[in-house]
């Protein structure tokens, strides 16, 4: 009996853990159910084989009473058959005989009350039994969807801590790329492009200007031959021409 009380002790500790308060308590609670898991699978089934051997114990016991109640039935029927013969002789005159039948129908009858008080003190265990075996079959269920229930739980948390872990990787890859960040590689790239146009454009700047200045002397120089040219012609006493 005190076998099946602890028994029924574990299995009332272990379907009353809140798993809640203990994974809040936990420093590591997916390695906390995990192992809770572990510890769970391994109590059920020490938990399944002692109320396996329960049960038998349980079934062996209303067998023998069930017996017990057959054979104190069989013996009645005995006793009552020697009985009804005793009587038969008795009333034949065959008062030797009809005694020894009594004497028959009396060990039967002992028979019939041995089996019977066999039967009667069964029954207060086998209903103690049945109890247990009810209680402990409860508890292996509790215990059951208690495990899914861990099962479930490490699941969740697991896909929690995955998705908050892609979360941060999510963020770690939008603030590496701020163009907004002097100090970014795109940031320097376009800087480098800027520097490059402006190059090129003060290149195209000092192009034109040395184009202007050439086409200044070309300007300059057709002056110079026109003044010469009526310089020459005042000297020789005619009168310079004007362009049309």
């Amino acid at each position: 009996m005190a076998e099946k009380q602890t028994i029924l002790g574990r299995i009332a500790q272990l379907t009353k853990a809140n798993v809640n308060a203990l994974l809040d308590r936990a420093e590591d609670p997916e390695k906390m159910l995990d192992q809770m898991i572990r510890d769970y699978t391994n109590s059920i089934a020490e938990a399944e084989d002692a109320v396996a051997v329960t049960i038998g114990n349980l079934r062996l016991a209303e067998a023998d009473h069930a017996e017990d109640v057959a054979a104190a039935k069989e013996w009645g029927a005995k006793a009552l058959a020697a009985s009804s013969k005793a009587d038969q002789l008795r009333g034949q005159g065959n008062a030797a005989d009809a005694d020894r039948f009594d004497g028959l129908a009396k060990v039967a009858l002992g028979k019939q009350i041995q089996f019977e008080q066999e039967a009667s003190s069964a029954e207060p265990m086998i209903a103690s039994q049945t109890e247990v075996v009810a209680k402990l079959k409860d508890g292996l269920t509790q215990m059951k969807l208690k495990l899914d229930q861990l099962k479930s739980k490490r699941d969740e948390l697991v896909a929690r801590a995955k998705s908050a872990q892609a979360q941060a990787q999510v963020q770690d890859a939008i603030g590496s790329i701020n163009v907004l960040d002097p100090t970014s590689e795109l940031s320097r790239f376009e800087e480098k492009v800027r520097r490059d146009e402006a190059r090129v454009a003060g290149q195209a700047e000092i192009a034109a200007s040395s184009l202007d200045a050439q086409f200044a002397e070309l300007e300059d120089a057709g002056e110079t031959l026109e003044i010469e040219a009526r310089l020459a012609a005042m000297k020789a006493g005619g009168t310079p021409q004007l362009d049309a």
